[in-house]
């Protein structure tokens, strides 16, 4: 199945003929659990509980395991992502856990192709 390609914070962009491109397979899975995390609940109106809100991390002092518990909670809702082996998600922020850029770095397997996907974005900076 094929859906539009859109990364987070970027625009549509064009395909080789073209028209608008199109993402597929573990670049449409990992598109969608990047809009997933970064997503604020509430608003997505098909879906009030939609989304993870890691945006509401921004300016707050780093506390990376609740930062790490939340992205648990969301990802396997997306079902590209394999339950076992567990994703790894790495959370790396400023130190002495002051307010600043987090990086997120999560591994994880692709359900339909059991090849490991690598996702790594920052929140905040």
């Amino acid at each position: 199945m094929s859906d539009l390609s859109q990364q987070w914070g970027s625009d549509l962009l064009a395909g080789p003929t073209g028209d608008l491109a199109l993402a597929s397979g573990a670049t449409l899975a990992q598109q969608r659990v990047l809009r997933r995390l970064l997503t604020n609940p509430g608003d997505y109106i098909w879906q009030l509980d939609y989304g993870a809100g890691l945006g509401r991390f921004v300016g707050q002092p780093a506390n990376a395991s609740q930062i790490r518990a939340v992205i648990r909670s969301q990802i396997f809702k997306e079902s590209a992502v394999a339950r076992t082996p567990e994703p790894v998600i790495d959370v790396q922020g400023p130190p002495n856990a002051a307010a600043g850029t987090i990086y997120v770095h999560i591994r994880y397997v692709d359900a339909p192709t059991g090849e490991t996907q690598l996702l790594s974005f920052s929140i905040g900076g």
